[in-house]
């Protein structure tokens, strides 16, 4: 029998994903749980691949694996993992590019309609005999709603198709898309951010994160937004700035957010944004349901075997050129 592949997992692998190694006489595994790095180095020495969730895969780590062909990101998110350390070494970091767009997606919906609906504050007002909070607190349709869609890839795509259901109006920002495939989807291209703003009553970021994104919505982006506007992070935290978010939602900049994910995480629980009543939180888990879970944890380990194989995926693959 050939010599076997070594995958390191850093995180356990759900059973949808480490039942795929387990079906191969010619793969073993090797299971951490909450590694250190000098921990991952050590075991990186004769790994083949890494399947890795939430640990941090830096450039010492990927130098310290000789034999490494492949990292797999359970996800869709991918700067825990240092990619230019990869391709400078022709190595593929594969990503579960279709697991959890549904997910995301759906979650952003439900932050549009929660945040529309006072959701949160009908809830705590009826729970505490306040009934007629409905008098003093007006709920808002989000048909006709124009909606700004940041980014329009996997997930962005599904968000639009689900606010068109609701009849939203919905613009979309993403220099790398053609304006005939926006076009076509049903939305409006705009190209100018800051321009488009103080027309939105939506805003929702759908973008990686990149030297170009952080902090992509400050201060002044905030400021030139309806004083009605409500702005939706399902995406990565660092490309809003929190501080002049806070700011915003305290002065009347705009109404209310919806924010799954923060610059630090896990956020302490003195944030902040916490304190503030006219903001809905999450815990990083827009692309977390139960079936999001097992698809990933499926497509982690297939991008593994894939590339093992010499069959690799160009579609899931953040740095092609290495393929």
């Amino acid at each position: 029998m050939k010599n076997k592949f070594h995958v390191l997992v850093p995180d356990k692998l759900n059973p949808a994903g480490q039942s795929l190694f387990d079906a191969r006489d010619d793969i073993e595994t090797t299971t951490l749980h909450f590694p250190t790095e000098d921990e991952l180095v050590a075991a990186a020495a004769t790994c083949d691949a890494i399947a890795v969730q939430t640990t941090k895969i830096p450039r010492r780590v990927i130098e310290a694996a000789p034999n490494l062909k492949v990292v797999s990101r359970h996800g869709v998110g991918y700067d825990s993992v240092d990619v230019e350390a990869l391709t400078e070494r022709g190595i593929p970091l594969c990503v579960a590019a279709s697991s959890n767009m549904v997910s995301v997606a759906e979650h952003t919906l439900y932050f549009i309609l929660a945040l529309a609906k006072k959701s949160v504050e009908f809830d705590h007002a009826t729970r505490n005999d306040n009934f007629w909070i409905k008098r003093q607190m007006g709920a808002q349709d989000i048909a006709e709603k124009s909606l700004l869609i940041v980014g329009f890839g996997r997930i962005g795509t599904r968000v639009a198709k689900r606010a068109l259901a609701f009849d939203m109006k919905v613009s979309v920002l993403d220099p790398y898309i053609e304006d005939d495939t926006i076009k076509a989807a049903g939305c409006t291209p705009v190209s100018n951010l800051d321009a488009v703003l103080p027309q939105m009553d939506f805003v929702s970021l759908h973008c990686p994160k990149s030297a170009e994104t952080v902090n992509l919505i400050g201060k002044a982006q905030l400021a030139a937004m309806k004083p009605t506007a409500h702005l939706i992070n399902t995406a990565r935290g660092g490309m809003i700035d929190e501080a002049a978010l806070y700011d915003a939602l305290t002065s009347g900049d705009i109404a209310g957010a919806g924010i799954d994910v923060f610059a630090v995480e896990p956020p302490k629980p003195e944030h902040p944004l916490f304190q503030l009543d006219n903001i809905m939180v999450s815990p990083h888990s827009a692309g977390v349901t139960e079936q999001s879970i097992l698809r990933m944890a499926y497509q982690t380990a297939e991008n593994v075997l894939n590339v093992l194989d010499g069959k690799p995926d160009p579609n899931v693959a953040i740095n092609k050129e290495v393929l």
